[in-house]
Order: structure tokens, then C-alpha cells, then sequence
């Protein structure tokens, strides 16, 4: 039986709404959360490859486990970064860290592969590094420093002297759009790591600065594009080297047509 939203859980929790005080009921739900959390990363270490489907029951306690309201709608993405990740074929980078870098780097650790995160936030990244111990998933190089002024734009600054010279797989969810220049920065940044052959993930595919730099990057690496995800669409990138192709059926261009 799932343990949310309903059912017994959900009784219990409408009576301890009207008769426990606020912080008591904010204890509660955060104990709830991590039980669910801890029971679900059980099942996804026994199997990762099997929770890598939207709508999958584990992936879903993760996302609630998790506690960051904001991924309600992300298990489209989510799966989709965890599928891509069992398929590199080499090291994987990660703009931005959270529940995808923990499940992210099980599965590269899974496969050998390794897995390097950026971040800006002290805090986050206290809590990310906290599970990842907790896990001992040992994959992930999370590089933690303050966004970096680069003139156009800010962005994170990799420690590229240590750094692998490709990466086969970007995940792409930092930094925050309230950022001067959003996420722009990842392919200045980065380029000559951005080999053919790499799958870019960039999540929000819906907004128009997501939409508008997909289209950009399409010519500046020579890459293929698509808008995929039916609840929160997110945008999925092949670099190839060559001069951008004309987007198939649900491309970025297409989509952008459609809305306007």
C-alpha cells in the first residue's frame, strides 16, 4: 500500500492537523518524509534501472521523500536523466545538485563512471553531500564556489584544470533562471568538453529562455534538439559536430511556432 497521499496516511494526517500544534505537525511530516525516503532509496540501490520510469512508485517516494515541492512534477525529467545516465558511456557533468545528483551518481558509481557536480549554494550543497555519504556513494565530485562573473553572464566556475576533456552526458538544472544570463553559460564554458556524441538534458523546456537557448546551441555546438515530457516538457540535445539539422516533429522550433 502506498503511504501517500491517502488512505490511512491521510487520515492520520487530518487528525494530527486538528490536534497537534504547528510545529509538532511540521516535526511529523518531515519524519514521514524520511522514512519514505530512506524506504525508497533501499529499492533503488537494489535496482536502479527499474525506478527509471515516470510514474514509477520509487521514484515518485523519492521525489516526496526528497521534500523539495518544487520536483512534484519532475519525474519526467528526473527519469530521463537517470536513464541517460545508465547509458554514458563516459564521465557526466551536472549543472546544479540535488536529489538527481544522489540517484545520478548511484548510477554512475553503478557503472564506473565518474560524476561531477556543480553548485553555488554552501547549504545545498551540505545537504547533498549529507546523503551522499549517508549512501556511500563515493562518484560524485561536487564542486562547491559562488557563481562567477563572466561579463554577459554568470555562471559556475568548474575547476577545469582537473576536470575530465569530455563529458558524454550534461544535465543542466542550474543555474537558478533568476541568474544574469539564466543557464547561458554552460556552452561558453564548457564547449571544447561538449564532444559529439554528448546528450545535453536541459530541464524547463516550456519557458522561452530554455526554448531560445536550445536554438542557439543548436548552431554553436552542431547539435539535434527535441522537446520532450507531457506533464513539465523538458529539452533533449545530440551534439554532433555537424551544422544544426531541422528539428523533427516536437522540436524546440516547432514548439515555439505552435505557441504563438
Amino acid at each position: 500500500m502506498r503511504e501517500h497521499p491517502g488512505g490511512i496516511v491521510a487520515t492520520i494526517r487530518g487528525i494530527a492537523k486538528r490536534v497537534l500544534p504547528g510545529r509538532a505537525r511540521e516535526a511529523l511530516r518531515l519524519a514521514h518524509r524520511e522514512f519514505v525516503f530512506r524506504r525508497a532509496m533501499k529499492r533503488f540501490l537494489a535496482s536502479p534501472e527499474s525506478c527509471a520510469l515516470p510514474g514509477s512508485p520509487v521514484l515518485d517516494d523519492l521525489i516526496y521523500g526528497w521534500g523539495n515541492d518544487a520536483w512534484s512534477a519532475l519525474g519526467e525529467y528526473l527519469a530521463a536523466c537517470m536513464r541517460h545516465a545508465s547509458e554514458a558511456k563516459g564521465p557526466i557533468l551536472e549543472c546544479g545538485s540535488g536529489l538527481s545528483t544522489i540517484l545520478i551518481g548511484a548510477i554512475a558509481q553503478r557503472w564506473g563512471q565518474p560524476h561531477w557536480a556543480l553548485e553555488h549554494s554552501p547549504e545545498w550543497a551540505t545537504r547533498v553531500r549529507k546523503y551522499l555519504t549517508q549512501y556511500g556513494i563515493d562518484s560524485v565530485v561536487l564542486c562547491v564556489e559562488p557563481l562567477k562573473d563572466y561579463g554577459a553572464f554568470s555562471w559556475y566556475d568548474p575547476p577545469l584544470a582537473t576536470m575530465p576533456e569530455s563529458f558524454s552526458l550534461v544535465v543542466c538544472d542550474g543555474p537558478p533562471a533568476s541568474t544574469r544570463g539564466g543557464r547561458s553559460g554552460l556552452v561558453p564554458i564548457m564547449r571544447e568538453r561538449l564532444k559529439p556524441g554528448c546528450v545535453l538534458l536541459l530541464d524547463d523546456g516550456a519557458r522561452e529562455q530554455e526554448l531560445a537557448l536550445a536554438k542557439l546551441w543548436e548552431g554553436e555546438l552542431g547539435a539535434s534538439s527535441a522537446v520532450l515530457g507531457a506533464t513539465k516538457p523538458y529539452i533533449e540535445m545530440t551534439v554532433t559536430g555537424r551544422p544544426a539539422q531541422t528539428l523533427a516533429p516536437g522540436g524546440a522550433v516547432e514548439r515555439r511556432r505552435r505557441r504563438r
